[in-house]
């Protein structure tokens, strides 16, 4: 084999190595950045969870109890917006989840791309040497 082609092979191996590398760095990111986002998660969802059971307890108060009832439904309103707030909260982290499953999905095409690649040049070795 020519040097210049060997030359070729050596860069385009280094090439594949640093994209290997590189990928697997983004997958540890993003595997340590969705830890941190579901610990965030489950933060803000145990409040949440509260604050719905106690929305609910006031909407029924209110189906009993007519009597002030422009009062409750202040606090109830009141509540709500706590609770929309906690949820755009989480709607936001959900977010940062999708962008953390397209790195992902980087990662993997190009692990598979990597594995085309070195079939192919393993085919290909297999052919000059045999």
């Amino acid at each position: 084999m020519p040097v210049w082609g060997q030359t070729l092979l050596i860069l385009a191996a280094a090439a594949l190595l640093l994209a290997l590398v590189a990928a697997a760095l983004a997958l540890r990111r993003v595997a340590l950045r969705a830890e941190g986002v579901l610990a965030i998660v489950e933060q803000e969802l145990r409040p949440l969870v509260g604050q719905a059971h106690a929305l609910t307890e006031d909407v029924r108060a209110l189906a009993r109890d007519g009597q002030g009832a422009i009062q409750r439904i202040q606090v109830a309103t009141d509540r709500v917006h706590d609770v929309a707030d906690g949820l755009a909260r989480v709607v936001g982290v959900v977010g940062g989840l999708t962008r953390a499953g397209q790195l992902v999905g980087v990662a993997l095409g190009l692990r598979r791309g990597i594995d085309v690649f070195l079939q192919r040049l393993r085919k290909g070795e297999g052919d000059n040497h045999g």
